[in-house]
Parts: C-alpha cells; sequence; structure tokens
C-alpha cells in the first residue's frame, strides 16, 4: 500500500540559514492560518531561548495541505550541540530538504545533518535559499553542495536531485535562477513529485518506532513516532520491545493525536505512515518499538554520537543559598536533570562523589549551557563547575575529542586568528578566499575551544563568524595556555559601595555595580594579571568632620562588565565555580575562605 496523500519530509540546514522561516511561508500558503490571524515570525520555535538566540534546540513537528496531500514537516536543529534531536528526526520521514544560505554555502553543520540523511539513504530536495541576499553567489553554491556530495559517497540519484531556488522570508520559490519566483508551488510540487509516500500494509501488526518522547503535565509522558506498518487504535493493547536487550513489557494506548498545522489533534486511530504522538505508555523510552501483540519486530534504532565535555551540577552551598530560586534540593536537581535525559539522548547524567553532586555530560558547551538556562528559568538554583572534555583511551593511548572548526573573517584578521590557533593546537586544513574575507578550516581539540569565543568576537571586532561541529578522536595534543588573566575576589561579605568599588577599580575590571551584595571568596571583576587580587568592595569612606566639596561625587566608576551564561562558563578556572539562581549568575571561588584558599595554593606549588 503506498499513501499518495501524504509526505513526511525533515528540513536540515546550519544555523541561521533559514530553516524555521521557510517552513513559516509553507504553513501560511497551506492554509494552516487565515488570512487576517497575527502569526509570529519563526513560529516554529516556541520556546522563549530559541527566539531569543536565534536558533531552533528541538525538532519540532507540524503540517500542511497542498492539493489534498497532506506535507508532514520536522523542522530539525541545525546546531551540531544538537545532534540528537538531527539523528532521532530522520527516522521519521521519507525525504529532505537541503536548505543552503545563498551567499554563505555549505557550512560544518549542512556537513553534519547531510551526511546523516546519506546514511540513511532518503533522497534529497536541493533549496538555495535567501537569493535575495546581498553578494548572493547561487551558482558558486550549487556547485559547493555538489562537491559536498561527492564528498560524502552519495549515490548518483541523489548527486541527481531536483534543484529549487528560495526566497524564504518573502515565501517565494523558483526552479531556476533566471525565474521571478511568486509563491511556493514550485517548492510544493518538487516535495509531493519526488519525495516518496511512505510504503507499508495497513492490514498486517502495528509496528512503531518512538523517535522523539515529549512531557505533558496532564498526561504524563508522550512518545512521538511514524507508523511503518499496520492501524493504531485508542485503547490498543500493545507490547514495547527493544533492539538492544531482551526487555519486553504489555502497555495500553490512551490517547492518540496527529499534527494538523502547529496543534496536536485528538484522533480515534491512525494509519501507516502517519506521525503521531500518543500517551498511556508511562515509561516508554526513546529507541523503543512499540507493537501488535501477535508480531513482536523491534527496529534498529540510529546510535547517537557520544558526548565530548562534562560539567559538575551541584547543591548550591554559597552564603546566599535558598534566597532566589525555587528548587534548591538535590532532590529537586537530581530528578530535573533525569527528567532531561528521558528528552534529550545526547545528554548524559550520573551521579557524583557525594549525594549533592551530578556529573552531566553533552556535546558542547551550547548544549550544556541551554540546558542550565532552561532550568533557571523553571526557577532552579544550583552551581556549576569548570567544563572538561571527556578523553578516550583507543588503542592504549590516551586520545581526545577533535572540532572541525570554521573561521570566515575579513582578511586583515588571519595573522591573529592564526597565531591563536598556534597556541590552541589548532591545526590549518584549507584557505579559501571569498572576496575580501577569507574562510580558514582548522582541526583543533575541543579543549582549545573552551572559552574561544568571545576572544574571537573581541578580536575580531564582531566581525568573525565561527563554527564548529565534532571530527573524531586524535591522540593528546600538548599544552594550551590557561587564563591569562586572574580575578579579583571579594574580601568580605557585604554590600559593595562606592568608595570600596572605586579602590577596586584600579586593580582590574569590575563585574559588579554599587548596592549589588557580594560574599567573601566571591569573583567580582577581572585582573589583568596572572594571579588573584583579593579586594574590599564593601570598604567604606572613614568618617571625619573634614569634609572637602564635591570630593564625593568626584568618584566616578567605570561600567562594570557584564556577563552572559556562555561568558561565565567561558570564564571560569579550575578552582572557581558558577552559582546560577533564577535572578543572578555570580561566579565564586570553590573555596571561599581566603586563609584556606592561599593555604592551598601554596601547598599545590610545594
Amino acid at each position: 500500500m503506498i499513501r499518495e496523500d501524504l509526505r513526511n519530509i525533515a528540513i536540515i540546514a546550519h544555523v541561521d540559514h533559514g530553516k524555521t522561516t521557510l517552513v513559516d511561508g509553507m504553513l501560511k500558503q497551506g492554509g494552516v492560518f487565515r488570512e487576517n490571524q497575527y502569526v509570529p515570525d519563526c513560529v516554529m520555535d516556541s520556546n522563549d531561548l530559541e527566539r531569543e538566540r536565534g536558533i531552533t534546540i528541538m525538532a519540532k513537528n507540524a503540517s500542511t495541505f497542498y492539493n489534498g496531500v497532506k506535507i508532514n514537516i520536522v523542522d530539525t536543529p541545525g546546531h551540531a550541540d544538537f545532534g540528537g534531536e538531527v539523528e532521532r528526526a530522520l527516522k521519521m520521514i521519507n525525504g529532505v530538504l537541503l536548505l543552503v544560505d545563498a551567499y554563505e554555502g555549505p557550512m560544518p553543520q549542512t556537513r553534519f545533518v547531510l551526511q546523516k540523511a546519506l546514511e540513511m539513504k532518503h533522497k534529497i530536495i536541493i533549496c538555495i535559499n535567501k537569493i535575495d541576499k546581498i553578494g548572493a553567489r547561487p551558482k558558486e553554491v550549487l556547485e559547493e553542495i555538489y562537491d559536498l556530495l561527492i564528498d560524502l559517497n552519495a549515490d548518483e540519484e541523489q548527486l541527481d536531485s531536483p534543484v529549487i531556488y528560495c526566497n524564504g522570508r518573502e515565501g517565494k520559490a523558483a526552479l531556476s535562477i533566471n525565474e521571478e519566483g511568486k509563491n511556493l508551488k514550485p517548492l510544493f510540487e518538487t516535495i509531493i513529485n519526488y519525495i516518496p509516500a511512505p510504503q507499508g500494509d495497513d492490514a498486517e501488526d502495528l509496528q512503531v518506532l518512538v523517535s522523539a518522547v515529549d512531557y505533558s503535565d496532564y498526561m504524563g509522558r508522550l512518545a512521538i513516532g511514524r507508523l511503518a506498518r499496520g492501524k493504531m487504535r485508542v485503547n490498543q493493547e500493545v507490547v514495547v520491545c527493544n533492539a538492544h536487550d531482551d526487555k519486553v513489557y504489555k502497555a495500553k494506548i490512551s490517547n492518540i493525536y496527529q499534527f494538523e498545522g502547529l496543534k496536536k489533534v485528538a484522533v480515534e486511530s491512525a494509519e501507516m505512515g502517519d506521525i503521531v504522538s500518543f500517551s498511556g505508555i508511562e515509561n516508554i523510552m526513546i529507541g523503543e518499538t512499540v507493537c501488535s501483540a501477535n508480531r513482536v519486530e523491534p527496529v534498529n534504532f540510529v546510535k547517537i554520537s557520544e558526548p565530548t565535555l562534562q560539567m559538575v551540577f551541584s547543591v548550591n552551598d554559597s552564603p546566599f543559598a535558598g534566597k532566589e530560586g525555587k528548587y534548591v534540593t538535590s532532590r529537586h536537581l537530581k530528578a530535573r536533570l533525569y527528567k532531561e535525559t528521558l528528552r534529550d539522548l545526547s545528554l548524559k547524567v550520573a551521579d557524583g562523589q557525594t549525594t549533592d553532586e551530578f556529573i552531566v555530560s553533552g556535546r558542547g558547551e551550547i548544549h550544556l549551557s541551554v540546558l542550565i538556562e532552561n532550568m533557571r528559568r523553571e526557577g532552579y538554583e544550583f552551581q556549576v563547575g569548570t567544563p572538561k572534555v571527556i578523553n578516550k583511551i583507543i588503542d592504549g593511548a590516551v586520545c581526545e575529542p577533535m572540532e572541525k572548526l570554521t573561521i570566515d573573517v575579513p582578511d586583515h584578521y588571519v595573522g591573529i586568528i592564526m597565531e591563536n590557533m598556534g597556541k590552541r593546537q589548532g591545526g590549518l586544513k584549507a584557505m579559501t578566499p571569498m572576496g575580501s574575507r577569507m574562510r580558514m578550516e582548522f582541526i583543533v581539540p575541543t579543549r582549545g575551544l573552551l572559552g574561544y569565543r568571545s576572544d574571537f568576537m573581541t578580536e575580531t571586532r564582531g566581525e568573525g563568524v565561527m563554527n564548529s561541529v565534532f571530527y573524531g578522536y586524535e591522540p593528546l595534543k600538548g599544552s594550551i595556555p590557561k587564563r591569562p588573566f586572574g580575578a579579583l575576589v571579594a574580601y568580605e561579605t557585604g554590600e559593595a559601595v562606592t568608595y570600596g568599588l572605586y579602590n577596586a577599580q584600579e586593580r582590574g575590571t569590575l563585574f559588579i555595580s554599587p548596592g549589588e551584595k557580594v560574599y567573601a571568596g566571591m569573583v567580582v571583576g577581572q585582573s589583568p594579571k596572572s594571579g588573584d587580587i583579593t579586594v574590599n568592595v564593601c570598604k567604606k569612606k572613614h568618617v571625619t568632620n573634614m569634609r572637602a566639596a564635591g570630593s564625593d561625587e568626584a568618584l566616578r566608576l567605570e561600567t562594570p562588565r557584564k556577563f552572559s551564561l556562555e561568558e561565565c562558563i567561558e570564564f571560569l578556572e579550575q578552582d572557581e565555580k558558577l552559582e546560577v539562581t533564577p535572578k543572578s549568575l555570580r561566579i565564586r571561588k570553590t573555596i571561599l575562605d581566603h586563609t584556606e584558599r592561599l593555604r592551598r595554593q601554596s601547598k599545590n606549588k610545594i
């Protein structure tokens, strides 16, 4: 049986190449929204964090209609840190839209997601987007895409993929670069004519691979997957099995939902090929197969890439603990972290050395910082340690994770980039001129990129673009210089005052303003020298009966430097932690007592 009334596609691309904007256009032209209905931009990015950062973090499901054919669309993340989302989303579909920016061309994450799609033998529609962009070079970009396909061992059919030229923002598409697009009709027709319709047998026994898991406070865990064969009905008795072990248990389907537009609509039954969300199986896990009891056959699940970076999450034990958060105990922290592993397969959580510590491993700094930011917004209060790379023993040698780093900068910054990459053990693989800019590719240790992003943006005055993707494991490289500057550390607990801050700012750059509460051992600034300096920002001016007119007003403070979450994590040294609360981000020394800290330092030197 072939479902000609249905197509399942995914949109894969690099960060910021316009996936979510193109989906907006497809939903609008597919009649999902009323003509007079207000629709926010990037409507698929439903999470506040996704909207703020302009990136897709979670794979999303939506659907639209064209000439009576339902098109299920999976909008996948383009960032390699969320590769787990990409890999499992590709299990639900029959073809992909490869979206590439007409100026930037294929980028590291384009390669990452395309490789996954080619391995699964999916049909490809090449979609060159943003053709109206200044400096757009669609012909050269198409050649670069073909080079990439050849490099990734695409077969002849994949090399002969149709090409669409799009302006996603205006909702226009054309089959030729010389044509003026009017709407997205050419894109819709290419999808229907080229992407295969789902094939299977409705009369056979049910089989669904669970590719994603969601959670509802009302219905518990919701499984999402595509029906490979058979039908699913409400109250149906099923069996849950797994390709990796012999564990089998019975369950019952409570509710079934299909995606219509952006909504989940409750249905009584679903057929082969449908992408559905269903509840009733309390402990369902990603990668498990839901089958009919008459024919128990698990589906092999795609292997999710291993984490490369880990951080220690712990209960907040600072003097300000419990004042700003709603969830502050180790029980709360443990439950939240382990709950996240049910949704995010790329994340690993293990108990730490004490009952108050948990080791969280992820795919990169952004992967972990998104988790931290989401928890913070939910009311959690906790501490995190310095990020550490996860090394492996391969053939008796210690190997470390490596990244393929692509840097795109104006020509005059090439020298400083080469110098920095040399210090960070990065090896140059390619240099390609692009007008007045230069694109460079390096293979660099993951630990060499920790803390580099903010330095990079400063050195290139915000004009540079850097992207990295996991490359593999190589024998341990040489040493990489640590943070070249020290910290200004508060001497006592209290409230920062202008007089104390004025004296402290002579020693370095401050992070705090007058009136902010501080505690002994808290990092309040950055010292230009390599060692830490203890400063008393709570020190008040001695009261005398002598007054000089305007002397207090003469104390001019420089604007303090305020860190984002990522910048805080990049700043951290081995002997420091980041205190995270819904209201504040505070960098602190692990040992707060000044005397004890000095004693430990001298002991380590000996």
